[in-house]
């Protein structure tokens, strides 16, 4: 199974980054240094939510009328910017999957990408609707119907175990409360690994070229 951050590499991620850029009026490298840290994270969040049998049956059912469509129609969908109903989606996907971590994830991301926290949500709220396209369409083609299914599929596209300390910094950044206090303790540990990370793994060596030292 191709990974979510490999996805992004390729011609759909590329018209995604370039679209979610244009419609939110922001630069196009800092949108995809958004994605490549949000996605994840906000994956990892519906990983932790699968954990209760309620998260599970809520999240199958967002994916049942995510069919991924919104695929199909991404030049309809940035042409002349993307219209309410999928910005009002995607803020409610925020707020179901992040909860009251929203606004500090949104912070930190915005410090590591250099872009402020309401140009990161902006993003978030565009590209939540056609995660969960993706995630829907997944879904389908595996036949996800319990939360066992549901994880692994979530785990697939996360890239399972491998890459440890990364997967570390996903749980810590979601552990953030909005008050600020844990951005430097994030930076420190992910600057610190930074040099220590190798390529191996799904998110390994692409978040230590995201936040490491230049």
């Amino acid at each position: 199974m191709a990974g979510i951050l490999d996805l992004l590499n390729s011609d759909l991620g590329k018209t995604i980054v370039s679209g979610v850029a244009e419609s939110t009026g922001q630069d196009t490298n800092k949108t995809s240094s958004v994605l490549t840290m949000a996605l994840p994270v906000l994956m990892k969040a519906m990983q932790r939510n699968t954990s209760t049998r309620e998260g599970a049956e809520g999240l199958i059912g967002a994916l049942n009328k995510h069919d991924g469509g919104i695929l199909d129609n991404l030049g309809d969908l940035f042409t002349g910017g993307v219209n309410t109903d999928i910005l009002q989606d995607g803020s409610k996907i925020l707020g179901h999957v992040l909860g009251n971590k929203q606004q500090g994830v949104e912070q930190i991301i915005g410090q590591k990408s250099g872009i402020s926290a309401s140009a990161v949500a902006d993003i978030l709220k565009t590209a939540a609707p056609i995660l969960m396209g993706i995630l829907g369409k997944q879904s389908r083609q595996e036949n996800v119907s319990t939360s066992d299914d549901l994880g692994g599929l979530i785990g697939g596209l996360l890239g399972g175990n491998s890459a440890q300390k990364e997967q570390s910094f996903l749980e810590q950044i979601l552990d953030a409360d909005g008050d600020g206090s844990i951005v430097d303790d994030v930076a420190g540990m992910v600057l610190g690994n930074a040099d220590k990370q190798k390529s191996g793994g799904l998110l390994g060596g692409l978040l230590g070229g995201v936040f490491g030292k230049k």
